[in-house]
């Protein structure tokens, strides 16, 4: 699973730099990312919703956001 640490980056940066690394995975492929802005918390699961990727996990510990997010199919293929 690739990992992605957008802590200390304040909002849009941690979903601009989610959706650059997810370009990097085939679909079904994971990515953890970490956040410590609290926007996340809306901003990544919209995100997800929105470009059709899969939030499989989403929670927060010492106040330290944690996602895991699986890659939908890719539009852009073909």
């Amino acid at each position: 699973m690739k990992e992605l640490d957008t802590r200390g980056l304040k909002c849009p940066m941690p979903v601009l730099r989610l959706r650059r690394a997810l370009d990097d995975l085939k679909p079904g492929e994971r990515l953890h990312l970490t956040a410590s802005d609290p926007v996340t918390a809306k901003d990544i699961p919209a995100f997800c919703t929105i470009a059709g990727h899969r939030l499989l996990m989403a929670e927060v510990k010492d106040g330290i956001y944690h996602f895991d997010i699986e890659k939908g199919a890719d539009e852009t293929a073909g």
